[in-house]
């Protein structure tokens, strides 16, 4: 390994790196000699600090378990995103980026709707949801964009019902969400998003518990908020992180995977034709794996002093595990720049690892099984409207996709 300590902050890569506009679906090829040359390194960030950078698959598993890992932004070397972002950490945030006690004790509240067999329950509304926005499409005008008239609509739906959020509202909350996750927003914009939207919950609570229904923010409000074990702001912005990460993310896998299908042919001829559910449920993991859509890191800081192959991260060193790297990592993945459906993919970490994994993991797998074993077979001369070089991908996200992806058939 290459040693990192005579580095200046003058010599050290700029993170995020770019990707090649030949191959929008690698991560940057930057990371590839970075993987290669020093998977554990430093990088220079927005506000030229210079946190580490984490690349291989094992040392991601390693860090992102290791209770010497910190995802609390309050702490002093906490890599933030944007400036935005650290000016939002100021206020209380939500459970994902609290630690130990208190993150299990808030995580376990909302565990239940999202728990296997739950979600697995739901399996025929979220049919229901597919085949009627399906329909929907193939009764409008062509070229549709499979991103605003299918992809949102039916993450967006999904999400509601199961937050107890009014569907017809998406448009407001899809807009502050696309603020929120967007990195190039100022300050201000995402602190007036975020206030939207946490405003926006906090009366939905409170109507909740005068009038509480079958859905996750009833249950909030009536068996933690009265109870006193929740504030209704606290049930807010946990409903404020649930709805963007239960829309966005799949939004963004659903769009960027049939890009990428569109991309590999033999593949899609895969999904398309089959009807065993578990050659469906093996194809979205490797979609998972091979496109990797939080491409900018997961924020981490170190709060006591930790040795990892050879080098020394100290305790207030801010830390960035590329889980999208890692999940190119040759060394577990045979020729892993290759989209494979029928790859043996389930040790991807695409959804973290550890505590603080993604909690709504089996709802974005039923929803995902579902879109990819129906759309293709329903419309099997689904196509792209226009050349990859014609769209706009979503550089400037903590999410990556594409704004719109124009199809026709």
């Amino acid at each position: 390994m290459t040693d990192t300590s005579t580095q200046t902050p003058t010599d050290l890569p700029e993170y995020p790196m770019s990707r090649a506009s030949a191959c929008p679906f690698d991560p940057p090829p930057a990371l590839q000699t970075q993987q290669a040359d020093r998977p554990l390194s430093r990088v220079r960030i927005w506000d030229g600090s210079n946190p580490w950078l984490i690349t291989r698959h094992d040392h991601v598993r390693a860090l992102l378990g290791d209770p010497r890992i910190s995802a609390d932004p309050h702490n002093a070397g906490y890599p933030h995103g944007n400036e935005g972002r650290k000016r939002a950490s100021r206020t209380r945030q939500g459970f994902p980026t609290m630690d130990g006690p208190e993150h299990a004790r808030m995580r376990r509240m909302v565990t239940a709707p999202f728990a296997v067999k739950k979600v697995e329950a739901m399996r025929p509304a979220v049919q229901k949801i597919v085949d009627d926005r399906i329909d929907d499409m193939l009764a409008g005008p062509k070229p549709a964009d499979l991103v605003g008239e299918f992809a949102l609509p039916v993450t967006s739906l999904v999400i509601c019902e199961l937050l107890g959020v009014p569907y017809g509202d998406h448009g407001f909350f899809q807009r502050h969400s696309n603020t929120i996750v967007r990195r190039t927003s100022t300050p201000e914009e995402l602190q007036a998003s975020t206030a939207a939207l946490s405003d926006y919950l906090e009366h939905l609570v409170t109507v909740k518990l005068a009038e509480p229904q079958d859905d996750l923010l009833s249950t909030l409000a009536t068996e933690r908020v009265s109870t006193g074990e929740m504030t209704e702001h606290d049930a807010a912005m946990t409903g404020v992180l649930l709805l963007i990460a239960g829309h966005e993310t799949s939004a963004n896998m659903i769009a960027l995977g049939t890009l990428a299908l569109f991309h590999h042919p033999d593949q899609l001829a895969l999904v398309r034709e089959t009807e065993d559910a578990k050659v469906v449920a093996s194809a979205v993991e490797e979609m998972l794996r091979y496109l990797s859509i939080v491409h900018t890191g997961r924020r981490r800081v170190a709060v006591a002093d930790i040795e990892i192959d050879g080098q020394v991260i100290r305790a207030g060193d801010g830390v960035i595990i590329a889980t999208d790297f890692a999940n190119r990592d040759p060394d577990v993945f045979t020729d892993s720049g290759r989209l494979d459906v029928t790859r043996d993919a389930r040790r991807h970490v695409a959804f973290g690892f550890g505590v603080h994994q993604c909690l709504g993991q089996p709802l974005a797998r039923v929803e995902l099984q579902t879109v990819y074993s129906t759309l293709y077979s329903r419309i099997p001369t689904l196509a792209p409207a226009c050349g990859v070089d014609e769209l706009e991908f979503k550089h400037d996200s903590f999410i990556y996709g594409v704004y719109v992806l124009p199809v026709t058939w």
